[in-house]
């Protein structure tokens, strides 16, 4: 059956574009973390949304799995297949077309292969914005963005990809193709069908493409590393500048002084202000106003948040270029990271009035459970999500460490449950929290997702194994 089905598999996509050879499936094969590693049948990479439905229908007619892929650089392990050799890796690299530009709609539209970077691109070159930015926007794609809702540095401003979508087509599990590339802001005609794929991590039908809001793009722009005594002073601090700027605050990112200590060991990237601080800040302002006096309202604020106490010292970037060097210093904590070593990774949200007491409880209790461990906090604190990660202690023994990591994560995510948040704010389920999500949702909403899950893919072969 499997080689018939590879066969024809190469009917639709062409031979070259069914790879079967371990040497070529191994990069689609393992997650970026490395935490994964399986072994598909074989890796499929279509052109067109045709040719992604009439692969569909083979793989449903041979009822074999598939594991939708985009850029694979998925922190959850959702985009890896698993070891038993008989699951289709379909690879959306290939679809990666600008379909079309509406600059007064002020919408994109775009395959799900396309890179992130590359959508940002086309949005510049029609004098807008895509503002979704993250750090791995060189490589991940839309449709994996959507696919995990994925978040980035300017969520406070313009909202997750969820809200950054108006329309979606996709490949059912049946290999139909469901069109909803309608470019509407309101369209109140029944269920909101495209937010049922945003988010499922493939696992409800395969994303091939999508209409993307636009935006202004910003012509002034103000960027300022602050340092800050607590979490809780940093909080003051994002409502001092939301009750002045608005949404023209358009980023705000919280660093625990070890984040800069691990890139100026790794990257040689030096901090911008003398000595070492208890907490940091780096926080953005834009208009797209180009008279804005937008570098004058970040001094002023800034300025009032010094005489208050909130603030110890600040710079204001001077120059585009000072300004990249400071977002290289949040943009290279993950990879400072994990060049430092094993860690434990928590993506989790809470209230922002929440934020303070959670890092001084989670703190004290992992230091009393696992002493010598570091936290590597850093994140999204203007809207609520804190990169929680757990480093080894120095000096430490690894296994022993990497042993603790079910306790840690159970400490962690029982302390971000009490206080009213999520464990997974941007990264998704994936396999690595599939089981865990057991611990915090009601055996209500696992039935109503399990419910949709058996409507749309009733032979469950759409990414088997990630989110339920």
């Amino acid at each position: 059956m499997s080689d018939t089905l590879i066969r024809d598999l190469a009917g639709v996509v062409g031979a070259p574009h069914v790879l079967t050879a371990a040497a070529d499936v191994e990069p689609y094969a393992v997650d970026w973390r490395k935490r994964y590693f399986g072994r598909p049948l074989a890796v499929v990479r279509p052109a067109s949304t045709l040719e992604a439905a009439a692969v569909v229908r083979l793989c449903a007619a041979a009822r074999t799995a598939i594991v939708p892929q985009g850029g694979n650089t998925g922190l959850c392990g959702g985009a890896t297949p698993d070891g038993s050799g008989a699951q289709v890796v379909v690879s959306l690299a290939r679809m990666n077309r600008v379909r079309a530009v509406d600059p007064v709609n002020n919408t994109l539209t775009v395959e799900a292969g396309c890179v992130l970077a590359k959508v940002q691109q086309a949005a510049e070159e029609a004098d807008r914005l895509f503002p979704l930015s993250l750090a791995a926007e060189g490589s991940c794609t839309i449709g994996g963005n959507l696919a995990t809702n994925a978040g980035g540095v300017q969520v406070l401003r313009y909202g997750n990809t969820r809200d950054l979508v108006l329309g979606l087509e996709a490949v059912l599990p049946s290999g139909e193709v469901w069109d909803g590339l309608r470019g509407l802001r309101k369209d109140n005609t029944g269920y909101d069908l495209k937010q049922l794929f945003v988010g499922a991590e493939g696992t409800l039908g395969l994303i091939t493409a999508a209409v993307l809001k636009l935006f202004p793009r910003p012509r002034a722009q103000a960027t300022a590393f602050a340092a800050v005594d607590t979490p809780a002073a940093a909080v003051a601090l994002l409502a001092a500048l939301q009750a002045r700027a608005g949404d023209r605050l358009t980023a705000f990112e919280l660093l625990a002084p070890i984040c800069l200590e691990l890139v100026e060991k790794h990257y040689g990237i030096a901090p911008p202000l003398a000595g070492r601080h208890p907490q940091y800040v780096l926080l953005e302002l834009s208009d797209s106003d180009a008279d804005s006096d937008i570098g004058g309202l970040a001094e002023r604020v800034l300025g009032d948040a010094i005489e208050r106490g909130l603030v110890r010292d600040v710079v204001i970037a001077a120059s585009v270029a000072q300004a990249r060097q400071l977002w290289a210093l949040r943009e290279n904590v993950s990879e400072a990271q994990a060049a430092e070593g094993p860690n434990i990774k928590h993506d989790v949200s809470l209230p922002i009035s929440r934020i303070a007491e959670f890092i001084e409880l989670t703190d004290a209790a992992l230091q009393r459970a696992f002493p010598g461990v570091r936290m590597v906090t850093f994140g999204h604190l203007g809207d609520g999500n804190l990169h929680y990660n757990v480093a080894h202690p120095e000096g430490g023994d690894l296994q022993a460490f990497v042993a603790w990591t079910e306790k840690v994560n159970a400490l962690v995510h029982d302390n971000v449950a009490s206080l009213g948040g999520s464990i997974s704010a941007e990264h998704g389920l994936g396999q690595y929290k599939r089981d865990e999500i057991l611990r915090y949702k009601s055996p209500l909403e696992m039935q109503l997702m399990r419910a949709i899950k058996q409507a749309l893919d009733p032979l469950g072969i759409m990414n088997p194994g990630k989110v339920l």
